[in-house]
C-alpha cells in the first residue's frame, strides 16, 4: 500500500517504523511535518511461511528492510520493543527479526529507537490499553487515509513511525541509540502538586491522553505486547 505524498520538507522527519515477526513484519514510511501533520509514503506486511527456515525468513526480512531503506531514505528507524511472555518461540521470532532491522540500520548510521506497545498506543489513541481496531481507526484518521491499512500489522508499523516522531524526533530527543531503548527522561507531562493545568485538563493532572501516556510511561516495563497472538 502507498500513498501520493506532498514533496518532502527539509524541516520534517521521515520515520521508517517496523513492526518485526517472522510470520509477518510490517514496514511503514511515514513523513511527519513540524506541525505533527503526518502522511503516509508506504506500508507493506513482509509475510514467510512457518515451515520455511529459519535463514531464509529472516534473510526475507532483511530483504525487505533494505530495499525499502534504499527507496525511502528515512531519517531514523523506529521498532517495536519486545518484553518477555511467555509464549518463548514468539519473542525469540520477534527479537531476531528486530536484530535484522536494527543492524540493516546501523548499516547506514540511522539512529534507532525502540517503542513498548503501550507507548504506542498512548501515543495515537490517548489509551495505553487500545485494541488493534482504535489503533487502525486512529492512524487513518490521523493520516486522512480513505481506507483503513490492512492488515493489522501494517497499521501497528505505521502507528510506531508516528509515535517516534511526535515522542520528539522533531526535535532530536525521544532517541537512546546506546541502550536501543525507549527514553528514559521525565515525563514531558507534569504532575507536581500546584502545576498549572493545560487548557482542557481534567482535576487530577493533565488531559485524559496526558494520563493516559503517564500509565503506558508507568507500564513500560511489563507490557506483553500488541496482543495479536503469535507472529513466529
Amino acid at each position: 500500500m502507498a500513498a501520493t505524498a506532498p514533496a518532502r520538507s527539509p524541516q520534517g522527519l521521515r520515520v521508517l517504523g517496523v513492526d518485526p515477526g517472522l510470520t509477518r513484519c510490517g514496514i511503514a514510511v511515514v513523513d511527519v511535518a513540524p506541525n505533527r501533520t503526518a502522511t503516509l509514503v508506504g506500508v507493506t506486511v513482509v509475510g514467510t511461511a512457518a515451515e520455511a527456515s529459519l535463514d531464509r525468513r529472516l534473510l526475507a526480512i532483511d530483504e525487505a528492510i533494505e530495499e525499502w531503506l534504499d527507496r525511502h531514505a528515512p531519517d531514523h528507524v523506529a521498532v517495536e520493543r519486545m518484553f518477555a511472555q511467555n509464549n518463548t518461540p514468539t519473542v525469540m521470532g520477534t527479537a531476531q527479526a528486530s536484530g535484522v532491522v536494527i543492524a540493516a540500520a546501523a548499516r547506514r548510521g540511522l539512529p534507532v529507537a525502540l517503542h513498548t506497545p503501550s507507548e504506542v498506543k498512548a501515543a495515537v489513541t490517548g489509551n495505553g490499553t487500545a485494541g488493534k481496531e482504535q489503533i487502525t481507526a486512529m492512524v487513518t484518521r490521523i493520516l486522512r487515509l480513505g481506507a483503513p491499512p490492512r492488515p493489522a500489522d501494517a497499521a501497528d508499523a505505521i502507528a510506531l513511525a508516528i509515535t517516534h516522531a511526535w515522542r520528539g524526533g522533531l526535535r532530536g530527543r525521544g532517541l537512546d541509540t546506546g541502550n536501543l531503548t525507549s527514553p528514559r527522561r521525565e515525563s514531558r507531562f507534569p504532575t507536581a502538586a500546584g502545576a498549572a493545568r493545560a487548557p482542557g485538563a481534567a482535576r487530577g493532572g493533565g488531559t485524559a491522553a496526558q494520563r493516559a501516556w503517564l500509565e503506558a510511561e508507568r507500564r513500560s516495563r511489563g507490557t506483553s505486547g500488541w496482543g495479536s497472538g503469535s507472529r513466529v
